[in-house]
């Protein structure tokens, strides 16, 4: 863990409009167009909240209480995104004897949006993984790893686009190289292509040829990394390249009480966010665009 855990409820207010995001398109809205990005990572089958007399996650968790968490904040907003950056498999005896299929269940009745691919959750093997997707009723997005050869191919989508509130936000996924984290018998013929070209790819076909107004990268590739700083992650892909305006991450287990601004290779600011693991914390970012402005309020909220 980099940080203490679950701050409480901290709210931490981002001008995208001076972090210099083109969202030109919304120059002649008539009203304030609001999306509500709510997302988790690195739950790692945990289902039932915490204990209350666990040493360090007390009464916390559970999907019962996230889903009635998310339930609340759609109320507020219809307009959300539910975005989930990997890890779901692996961590508690659901996933020992059903393979991940409660694990889909649950979040499709929480109505996810989508997903990207950790390492995992590849831990019954690609085609354990293809297995259970008849039971998630969310796609799953991944640019870098090449799915050609292998039972996946055409299933895992590069990108998906969402229109929410007339906002059109573009979506793509990124894993962590495999290599030397999971046996490649479980990934077959899966290939590990570069982050940082792919992520420019992708960040420019969804800005600039589907005209995307906010483009966002769902990444499992980890935050930081201080004892490797050549390391790809979530901090250095945000500096290397451009048009993404939010990066949501995975895999560090690493936990933000806000989102952390970085300067692109453009020297516009990007948000990079996690909320650490176990389906303890949900991370929710409110974007707000108003004649060609844009605001945002990004928190953590404990389960």
């Amino acid at each position: 863990m980099e940080r203490r855990y679950f701050i409480q409820k901290t709210a931490a207010a981002t001008a995208l409009a001076g972090m210099g995001l083109s969202l030109s398109s919304f120059g002649n809205a008539p009203k304030v167009k609001h999306l509500t990005v709510l997302h988790t990572n690195d739950v790692h089958s945990y289902i039932d909240p915490f204990p209350a007399n666990h040493p360090k996650n007390p009464n916390m968790g559970g999907v019962a209480r996230r889903a009635a968490l998310i339930e609340s904040i759609r109320k507020e907003n219809p307009n959300v995104l539910l975005l989930d950056a990997g890890d779901i498999f692996q961590g508690t005896p659901y996933f020992n004897y059903f393979g991940g299929e409660l694990e889909f269940k649950l979040m499709s009745l929480m109505q996810y949006d989508l997903s990207t691919m950790g390492n995992h959750d590849f831990d019954n093997g690609i085609e354990g993984f293809y297995a259970q997707l008849p039971n998630a009723k969310f796609d799953f997005v991944s640019a870098n790893y090449d799915f050609k050869n292998t039972v996946l191919n055409g299933l895992v989508k590069p990108y998906k686009i969402f229109v929410k509130d007339g906002i059109k936000v573009g979506v793509f996924g990124l894993g962590v190289e495999l290599d030397g984290l999971v046996d490649p018998r479980n990934y077959k013929e899966t290939k590990y292509l570069d982050p940082v070209g792919i992520s420019q790819d992708m960040a420019r076909i969804l800005k600039h040829e589907q005209k995307c107004d906010l483009v966002i990268c769902l990444s499992h590739i980890g935050y930081q990394y201080k004892n490797e700083p050549d390391k790809i992650c979530d901090m250095k892909l945000a500096t290397l390249t451009k048009d993404i305006d939010l990066i949501i991450g995975g895999h560090t287990h690493t936990f933000l009480d806000k989102p952390s601004v970085v300067k692109n290779v453009e020297g516009k600011e990007v948000l990079v966010n996690q909320v650490g693991c176990y389906g303890v914390n949900l991370g929710r970012i409110d974007f707000y665009l108003e004649s060609g402005k844009a605001t945002a309020n990004g928190r953590s909220i404990i389960v």
